[in-house]
C-alpha cells in the first residue's frame, strides 16, 4: 500500500471518528473506529470498529452505525476533498488483541491522569 493510500485511510478514519462522536456523543461513547481501508478507486471503504461492552452493546453499536452511515458519508464528503466519497461499510472487529491494546492505552491514560493530581 502506498503512502497516499495510507494518508487517505488515516484522514477518512479521523474524520469519521470526529463526526460520529460529535453528532452521536451519547450513543457512540463505547465505539472506537479502529481502521479505515479505502479501496484504491476511492469508491468503497471498510471501516473496522470495536465496542467496549457485551453483545447487547455490540448490537446497539451496529444499529447506530447503520443509522448514521448516510450522515457520516455526507460529512466525510463535505470535509474531505476526494475524487469520490466512498460508500461506507462498517465491520465489527472482535479481535482480542485490539481490545487488549485499547485497554492498555486506557490504563496508561489513567496512570498519567493519576500522576497529575
Amino acid at each position: 500500500m502506498g503512502q497516499r493510500q495510507l494518508r487517505v485511510n488515516e484522514l477518512v478514519l479521523r474524520q469519521l471518528s470526529e463526526s460520529l462522536h460529535k453528532k452521536f456523543r451519547q450513543e457512540s461513547v463505547a465505539i472506537t473506529l479502529l481502521e479505515a481501508d479505502v479501496s484504491p478507486d476511492l469508491k468503497n471503504a471498510q471501516i473496522y470498529y470495536s465496542v467496549i461492552g457485551n453483545r447487547t452493546d455490540v448490537a446497539a453499536a451496529a444499529r447506530l452505525l447503520a443509522k448514521a452511515k448516510n450522515f457520516l458519508r455526507f460529512e466525510l464528503g463535505r470535509k474531505v476533498i476526494l475524487k469520490y466519497t466512498p460508500e461506507l461499510n462498517f465491520v465489527y472487529d472482535p479481535s482480542p488483541d485490539r481490545s487488549q491494546r485499547l485497554m492498555q492505552i486506557f490504563d496508561e491514560i489513567q496512570k498519567e491522569e493519576d500522576g497529575k493530581h
